[in-house]
């Protein structure tokens, strides 16, 4: 997700009910009081993205337990899977990476299930999160951040209050809007104003969300990828579908912006940790899972990668300033990730959102 934020539909979204956290919230929960580890002496081999990690927690972990990080980084995901499988599983004791590849970890065995007993701080995680299609009984992975594709807009450019993805469609924003240009994600929004899942294999209902797509058309001024929101700051576009960095850039720099969660439901992407199959050094691991999972130290965690909060104990923990970037409301209480659809529905897909390209220029 570090690399495709939406995952960034950030947001599509999401599961099950509800922001009741469960777990222990007290700080010092697993904390063992900066006494010596069991495990001192010994590594924990961290794999994943740059940057994923305050410094300062790091050094924190390795205070505390005596137990040394070597973090290594990859770039995409498909380095990380092709890694492990080299190594059959081994090498790393704590991998994090985005939903779509973890699908693929469990199908090959390259994780091991978790003894979730290890873990004081289990319960904290935030339960819109769990039960995804890669790990649908949280058998095996961490959610550590999720990416929620939001609606932004200037109240002194739009003649409509926005709730929803349909508003976009409103012919008072025509060409007024700006766009990512996650295909699956495009269309998906356009299946949820129809009352669709992002991920339905009806043929019929896609190639109806493509005509209702190119009906947009003309109200979108520019689709880009990269840095959209700087269409929305100059005062170019009245409003903008943006990934969560992206939003977090815009509300960051002009606060008279006004994010949307979408009445229809939210689209996301989540990133998650998992203990390869043959990890040297399992206990390392869990020892690290629970450090991340206490409060106070996710709080720091998140408000460091600016992704949106998996831990709902941590959201006290978490600037009031911040939140309204990393914390969903509490009245969201469902959403779902984009997956993987047939080669068929995915070739579709590709092709509404060409003919959607081809009228907006």
């Amino acid at each position: 997700m570090k690399k495709r934020l939406i995952a960034t539909l950030l947001v599509t979204v999401l599961a099950a009910g509800m922001f009741a956290g469960c777990g222990n919230s007290d700080s010092s929960a697993g904390d063992n009081g900066g006494t010596e580890s069991s495990l001192a002496g010994t590594s924990l081999n961290l794999y994943t993205w740059d940057g994923m990690f305050p410094q300062e927690v790091l050094d924190g972990f390795e205070k505390e337990t005596g137990i040394k990080i070597n973090y290594s980084n990859f770039d995409y995901d498909e380095d990380m899977l092709a890694k492990l499988e080299e190594t059959e599983g081994g090498d790393y004791d704590f991998v994090i990476a985005d939903d779509y590849i973890l699908e693929l970890i469990a199908k090959e065995g390259l994780k091991q299930d978790l003894d979730t007993s290890k873990l004081e701080n289990w319960g904290n995680i935030n339960p819109l999160y769990q039960g995804q299609f890669y790990d649908p009984d949280d058998t095996f992975t961490v959610p550590y951040g999720a990416g929620i594709p939001l609606i932004v807009y200037d109240p002194a450019l739009v003649d409509i209050d926005i709730k929803g993805y349909a508003d976009l469609w409103d012919e008072s924003l025509k060409d007024n809007v700006a766009l990512i240009g996650n295909y699956r994600v495009i269309d998906g929004i356009t299946l949820k104003t129809m009352g669709e899942s992002f991920n339905t294999e009806n043929l019929d209902v896609i190639r109806a969300a493509g005509d209702k797509l190119l009906e947009l058309a003309p109200n979108v001024r520019v689709i880009n990828d990269s840095n959209t929101q700087d269409y929305l700051v100059s005062g170019e576009v009245a409003a903008a579908f943006l990934y969560s960095s992206q939003v977090y850039e815009a509300l960051n720099a002009r606060d008279d912006l006004v994010a949307v969660y979408p009445e229809e439901g939210l689209g996301f992407g989540i990133m998650a940790g998992f203990i390869p199959s043959k990890a040297p050094n399992p206990d390392a691991a869990y020892a690290f899972i629970d450090y991340l999972l206490r409060p106070e130290i996710s709080a720091k965690c998140f408000e460091a990668i600016g992704y949106y909060c998996t831990n709902k104990a941590a959201e006290e923990y978490i600037s009031e300033d911040m939140k309204k970037y990393i914390v969903v409301p509490d009245s969201v209480t469902e959403g779902e990730i984009i997956q993987n659809v047939s080669q068929e529905a995915e070739d579709l897909h590709a092709e509404i959102w060409n003919n959607f390209k081809n009228a907006c220029d």
